[in-house]
């Protein structure tokens, strides 16, 4: 019961940490940002994603260990999870393939760039960077639906 417990809570401190960052950062950072010149925007989004995504990292490994660990504690596997936990598993495995890609492909070309002073390529990758969050983030707010809904759906 109390490992039950630990689990939970691990699961749902790495969904918040991740949702709330990328919620935090489209919809509050990104609109405030807006009127910066380029080299102030682009050191500032290069600063908090070098804080961020290390955290997503985290959130994905809490995610992923605590919610098989549940899966196969609670429902002996895939077989016996409800529809709801296949749907967060499924959401969730097409997040983090979103988040990978995000990683190794427009943030490290990004942070290239802006290092390199380089803000019209890196505005380039950070507009990448924006329109894979933009799927992500509607994503993890369906994930936190379905994960705080689920069990009363019938």
């Amino acid at each position: 019961m109390l490992m039950n417990s630990l689990l939970l809570a691990a699961h749902v401190i790495g969904a918040v940490v991740w949702v709330g960052g990328m919620f935090a950062a489209y919809v509050c950072l990104r609109p405030a940002t807006g009127a910066m010149e380029p080299p102030l925007r682009l050191k500032l989004w290069r600063d908090f994603f070098a804080k961020f995504l290390p955290w997503v990292w985290v959130s994905v490994l809490l995610l992923l260990g605590s919610g098989y660990w549940m899966m196969f504690a609670s429902f002996g596997g895939f077989k016996g999870a409800p529809l709801y936990i296949n749907l967060m598993q499924l959401l969730g495995l097409v997040m983090t393939g979103l988040f990978v890609w995000l990683f190794h492909g427009p943030w490290l070309k990004f942070k290239r760039a802006a290092d390199a002073q380089q803000f019209p390529v890196a505005a380039g990758h950070l507009g990448r960077i924006r329109q894979i969050i933009a799927v992500n983030l509607p994503l993890g707010l369906l994930v936190v639906v379905i994960g705080a809904t689920g069990r009363y759906w019938g």
